[in-house]
């Protein structure tokens, strides 16, 4: 895809309405559906645990489709994949066929694209990249060409990084990216300067070729909810334009909308502005949505002073694209640390609930090995003609909710965060298959179930370690020579290591008890054996490890 260059703003040239052509109102319907956060990410699909919240993500998406199929030129904006992938395989054959030919028509619409809309913050780069990788590819087997997703829109993340616009300019290849929150110092003084639309240069080092263009949303508000007055999910007021009816009020709602249009343009700069209509979990009851949204629309170009249509955030783009005249301010850096308000910075996410933190981490870190060895593996099964290996699609899914805004930055409640862990730990388990399948095919060994993970070395507890002789694999996911001290809970003190039938220096000493108030089977070892073990870049290394019997009385765990 040819990456779009926009032009590095010299000066600050303030365009005043007068000199702008007619103004178009670019009509976004769109919902905001949080993976997990007052519920489960299972909790909010189903629309069930109503007492904490009211939503509903399958209802949106059965609504959403309806009401599309009802007037051609009806548009929506979707982005979770956590929960329309979840979605798109529950549908019988005539559905999806329904749906394909909407994202034909650019009347289903998707934007980000990931499997959720990612912190910025708290997560690591790779998890970034993975799980809006993970979104594009099903999006990609889905609907074709059709899936191909160009615009970022980061609506809700509690500030934005500057490796975000980096990431997804030079290696996604996006036009677009567009944001909502923004420190309300910066939100004031951008407003003033009609700075509200930017070009955002990311990094230092790549200059203009990790740049993308920006937009803050929500009428520039720092969130990204419709204009006042115009929130059909709540209780605005409906359009009606039946002039038998007392509730006519088509002159009243045409100059509010005109207004607030006027009044949007004034802090930009060309002749097209967005309206984000829609917010959290808007859409259940689509149709009063799109009803309002049509009549709205008719009313508004009746009316002859200002244009407004429905649109996409791609179409938006490209409207802004195509205005030739318009320099744009540069902004580099980030915007962090986020505040709405005079010592109200949302920081304390960027540490709090570590252990989640920590758990995301270490599951990443195994995810990528694991993807490793597998392929590595697949390639010596193909070449004996077996089958490929099994995806480890478990574990990418529970790592893309993971990256949620509300998940690996604390912010969830308590039930949701034990269900993010209970997922996570579920999708380490199932990976951890796939490894071990994937060292037997590696070492050619028979029994996949003679290799196994001791997932519990912290507690010096491994039952596959307790034997008379022990093959310990140790595989180096960098891509460099790496050396480790690896250390195994062994039965014996007398213990031998042999690399390739040479020694290895190892020592073995008793293992700290870590409570002894009373009495407990959890199967921790009395030893514990450590040695140096230099592995290959992108490669493992196989020791053996020998117990003989020793004088202690420590029987081996049952």
């Amino acid at each position: 895809m040819m990456m779009l260059h926009w032009v590095q703003l010299c000066a600050l040239w303030l365009l005043p309405l007068s000199t702008l052509g007619t103004l178009t109102v670019h009509i976004v319907p769109h919902t905001h559906d949080d993976v997990g956060w007052l519920k489960t990410v299972d909790e909010y699909f189903s629309g069930s645990n109503d007492t904490i919240q009211h939503a509903g993500v399958r209802n949106i998406l059965n609504s959403v489709v309806t009401s599309l199929q009802k007037n051609s030129k009806r548009k929506f904006t979707y982005v979770e994949q956590a929960f329309f992938q979840r979605w798109w395989r529950e549908l019988n054959e005539n559905t999806r066929n329904v749906t394909k030919t909407l994202v034909k028509n650019r009347q289903l619409n998707f934007a980000n694209g990931g499997w959720c809309m990612h912190d910025e913050a708290a997560t690591h780069y790779v998890d970034m990249v993975d799980q809006t990788t993970l979104g594009h590819r099903l999006l990609k087997e889905a609907f074709g060409d059709d899936g191909i997703v160009t615009i970022g829109w980061q609506l809700d993340p509690f500030g934005h990084s500057a490796s975000q616009a980096a990431l997804l300019s030079a290696d996604a290849g996006f036009d677009g990216l567009f944001f909502g929150r923004i420190d309300y110092q910066d939100l004031a003084a951008r407003h003033k300067s009609k700075r509200n639309e930017f070009v955002w240069r990311g990094s230092p080092s790549l200059g203009d070729d990790a740049q993308v263009f920006s937009s803050l949303t929500g009428e520039y508000g720092g969130n990204y909810g419709p204009p006042g007055g115009f929130n059909w999910n709540g209780n605005d007021e409906p359009i009606e334009t039946n002039e038998n009816l007392s509730t006519y009020n088509v002159p009243a709602r045409v100059e509010a909308a005109v207004q607030a249009a006027l009044s949007q343009a004034n802090m930009t700069r060309g002749d097209n502005i967005m309206w984000t209509m829609g917010s959290d979990f808007n859409y259940e009851a689509a149709e009063i949505w799109f009803t309002n949204l049509d009549k709205l629309i008719a009313s508004v170009n009746a009316d002859g002073r200002i244009n407004m249509k429905y649109s996409s955030p791609q179409e938006y783009v490209e409207a802004k694209r195509a205005e030739k005249t318009v320099t744009w301010p540069l902004t580099t850096g980030d915007f962090f640390p986020y505040a709405d308000g005079p010592h109200k910075f949302w920081s304390g996410y960027f540490t709090s609930r570590p252990a989640l933190k920590g758990m995301v981490r270490s599951a990443s870190s195994f995810s990528g090995a694991v993807r490793a060895i597998q392929s590595l593996a697949s390639v010596i099964q193909n070449s004996r003609g077996n089958d490929s290996l099994q995806p480890i699609e478990q574990l990418e899914e529970a790592l893309g909710v993971l990256q949620h805004h509300d998940a690996v930055s604390g912010t969830a409640k308590q039930h949701v965060t034990f269900d993010y862990a209970k997922r996570l730990s579920a999708g380490v388990e199932a990976a951890s298959l796939v490894m071990t399948k994937s060292v037997a095919a590696i070492k050619q060994a028979i029994d996949a179930e003679s290799f196994g993970l001791c997932p519990r070395l912290n507690e010096t507890v491994c039952k596959l370690s307790q034997g008379a002789s022990v093959e310990v694999v140790v595989w180096n996911s960098l891509a460099r020579v790496r050396t480790e001290v690896i250390t195994v809970p062994v039965y014996s003190s007398n213990v031998n290591v042999y690399l390739n039938g040479e020694p290895v220096p190892v020592q073995v000493y008793a293992a700290e008890e870590t409570v002894t108030n009373y009495q407990r089977n959890t199967q921790e070892t009395k030893y514990v054996a450590s040695f140096a073990a230099e592995v290959h870049p992108l490669g493992f290394s196989s020791f053996v490890l020998k117990s003989s019997a020793d004088n202690s009385k420590y029987t081996v765990p049952p």
